[in-house]
């Protein structure tokens, strides 16, 4: 197994972290719903993996703010857009309730299968080590 330690779990480690980060900005979103001026934002997930990749070769490089850390979410500041009003509103608010919901729980859904991947990994992992014993 010459596979390196940080490839272990594919793009999934970052992906949680951008889930994680589209989970803020749509409750930032829904919590400002009845705010006279918010615009609503939201993270282009596609955008900011790609960005995260950077080379383009299907491997994810991550960025590193300082020796030690790893900060996968740090393009995924440079990829929160605003979204566009599907309806008017008088006080300027570009919030829509429902669709905000509907990403959310979306949202929920992307960010449990990423979830449930990297679990079902580190099952592998101990039934390989531990031989299928326990």
């Amino acid at each position: 197994m010459n596979q390196p330690i940080d490839n272990l779990f594919g793009m999934h480690t970052g992906a949680m972290a951008l889930w994680q980060r589209r989970t803020e900005v749509l409750a930032s979103n829904l919590a400002n719903a009845d705010t006279p001026g918010y615009l609503a934002r939201d993270v282009d997930f596609r955008k900011a993996l790609a960005a995260a990749g950077g080379s383009g070769d299907g491997h994810l490089s991550l960025a590193a703010p300082t020796p030690g850390q790893i900060d996968p979410v740090a393009q995924a500041r440079d990829t929160l857009a605003y979204r566009v009003p599907t309806q008017p509103s008088m006080d300027g608010n570009t919030v829509d309730a429902q669709q905000e919901q509907a990403a959310f729980a979306a949202n929920g859904v992307h960010y449990q299968a990423s979830l449930a991947f990297i679990t079902a990994q580190i099952r592998m992992l101990r039934t390989a080590i531990t031989g299928g014993q326990g």
